[in-house]
């Protein structure tokens, strides 16, 4: 049966602000990743509907959607927390309490860790000194998912098949 060799996995990852779009929109609020992944057609569904809210009600400087919509629509969905310019990472940055961390955290149906290479930026910027900086964080969500026991999954945030298509 060729048709069962390969399923698709429809997703996207999304940019989410704070306040409500689409009452009133906050161009101030430019938003934070997460992936949203469907995993039944309802899901699929789902998603579609907030991508198209997300370019029709949400746009600025990119399609953006919120918490409010997101859990409106969660049904058939998984979400993700991200990469390092997710709500969670970002958290983790900043020094945010581990009660915070884990209220975050618990939003998440799984977490997510990139290699260390992934987030090398942070120590050109100075946001850490060392690669151990990097390890820390990780070690950090992978904590984070072991207590709140949310799945933590390894992901490489890749964007282009060969080198040279970026």
């Amino acid at each position: 049966k060729q048709n069962q060799l390969f399923k698709p996995i429809f997703g996207c990852e999304m940019y989410v602000a704070e306040k409500s779009l689409y009452e009133h929109t906050s161009k101030s609020d430019t938003g934070r990743h997460l992936i949203v992944l469907a995993k039944n057609e309802k899901g699929y569904h789902n998603l579609i509907k907030l991508v198209s809210k997300a370019w029709t009600d949400g746009f600025y400087s990119h399609p953006r959607t919120d918490k409010e919509q997101l859990q409106l629509h969660r049904e058939g969905l998984i979400v993700g927390s991200a990469c390092e310019a997710g709500e969670l990472y970002r958290a983790i940055v900043e020094g945010e309490s581990w009660e915070k961390l884990c209220q975050i955290a618990s939003f998440y149906d799984y977490l997510e860790i990139q290699p260390e290479g992934n987030n090398e930026f942070m120590l050109r910027n100075g946001t850490v000194k060392s690669f151990e900086g990097i390890r820390e964080y990780n070690r950090t969500v992978i904590k984070l998912g072991e207590y709140l026991n949310i799945p933590v999954c390894a992901t490489g945030d890749v964007h282009f098949l060969n080198k040279g298509d970026a």
